[in-house]
């Protein structure tokens, strides 16, 4: 893909997942949370030229580390998500200010590696974004997913968890 289409697929992508984050919405738990992760990461490893080959062991280093810190945040901003039982026995999540915070470190921590790539002089494709950004909701979507679970043994009242 070329440098603009990258950058409209990884807005578009963000702003989705910000938009359904940050509104409460009734989640099924066997829906397929992982679906649009594996896609991004499916195509951040469709990249010949993940990994600059001028640079590779900087760039390996780069991008475990980022995997690694992704895995992390996405563990992190699954616990900041309000998960409730609603009367009917449906159950709902909404985003909190918590979330919001952890948007914010997200983004910081992604301009922070990008930084360090850019000293290490490492040329970092838009393949390897979608592969961290995938990783990251994917694990998001896992522990929320775990979590909503959690309530399937709680009673059938207005609880909330988180």
């Amino acid at each position: 893909m070329t440098g603009i289409a990258n950058i409209l697929v990884i807005l578009v992508v963000v702003g989705f997942v910000a938009s359904r984050q940050l509104r409460a919405r009734k989640i099924d738990t066997e829906r397929r949370f992982w679906l649009l992760p594996l896609i991004l990461c499916a195509l951040g490893l469709s990249d010949k030229h993940l990994i600059d080959p001028a640079h590779q062991a900087a760039a390996i280093g780069l991008l475990a580390g980022s995997l690694v810190v992704v895995l992390a945040m996405g563990s992190v901003w699954g616990w900041t998500v309000r998960i409730w039982r609603a009367s009917d026995g449906s159950v709902w999540t909404k985003g909190t200010v918590a979330t919001v915070a952890a948007w914010a470190g997200m983004i910081v921590v992604r301009i922070g590696l990008y930084g360090l790539g850019s000293a290490l002089h490492v040329h970092q494709s838009a393949q390897a974004l979608y592969l961290t950004i995938g990783a990251l909701l994917l694990v998001r979507g896992a522990v929320v997913n775990w979590r909503a679970r959690g309530l399937d043994a709680a009673p059938h009242t207005l609880s909330a968890v988180g």
